[in-house]
């Protein structure tokens, strides 16, 4: 029986690593194997990859980075995501396609059906059963971000953020059998406790 694959998208600083890490616990506590993963990353490879986009220092065309997150994300699908998910392992993956949809395709402006076509690629077709975004307010990232030292898509102008916004309320339209939006402007634990009741919604369908 195929693995679970969920997912957590959403702008920089809604929270996302907060709660993948409360979810993980609660996984562990009640002693459900899962394997943890996040984008760029989760291999050799897709992590010297990591390296090379995030490093502020990096100065890049759209284009090399579009391909650079498809690249770290094909290592990762055939060296990690399929093995575990074949094996019946649920994954928990911090940003999958969507983030390259969002941020590249509207962010970077290469246009969300070209980014779409090179992740199907990449991807070899693989799709989250369960994808969490967490919506929070410009105001409260922008405060979140003020006291952190940025990375290269970090330090992005307010226009780019604005049009990752937009690729990502395209995206919750588009599918939303399989997005579930959660409100990130509450406390942490009323947030894990949104996610938790949602998956098991999910799962019990």
């Amino acid at each position: 029986m195929r693995g679970m694959f969920i997912t957590f998208e959403g702008p920089d600083k809604a929270g996302k690593s907060t709660q993948i890490r409360l979810l993980c616990q609660y996984y562990e506590q009640n002693g459900i194997p899962y394997l943890l993963t996040r984008e760029p990353g989760g291999c050799a490879v897709s992590e010297k990859i990591r390296q090379l986009l995030l490093d502020p220092s990096n100065d890049m065309g759209p284009v090399c980075e579009a391909m650079l997150y498809a690249a770290a994300r094909s290592e990762l699908v055939g060296q990690v995501l399929k093995p575990a998910l074949e094996q019946g392992t649920t994954v928990i993956c911090d940003r999958f396609v969507d983030s390259s949809i969002a941020y590249q395709g509207y962010g970077r402006e290469l246009g969300a059906e070209k980014i779409a076509q090179l992740n199907q690629w990449a991807t070899q077709g693989l799709t989250p059963d369960i994808t969490f975004y967490l919506s929070i307010r410009p105001e409260v990232a922008q405060q979140r971000m003020n006291h952190i030292q940025k990375d290269r898509l970090e330090k992005a102008d307010d226009a780019f953020r604005a049009r990752v916004t937009q690729g990502y309320e395209a995206l919750l339209q588009a599918q939303p059998e399989r997005f579930t939006v959660i409100d990130a402007n509450g406390s942490i634990e009323q947030i894990h406790q949104a996610i938790l009741q949602h998956l098991a919604e999910r799962i019990h369908r």
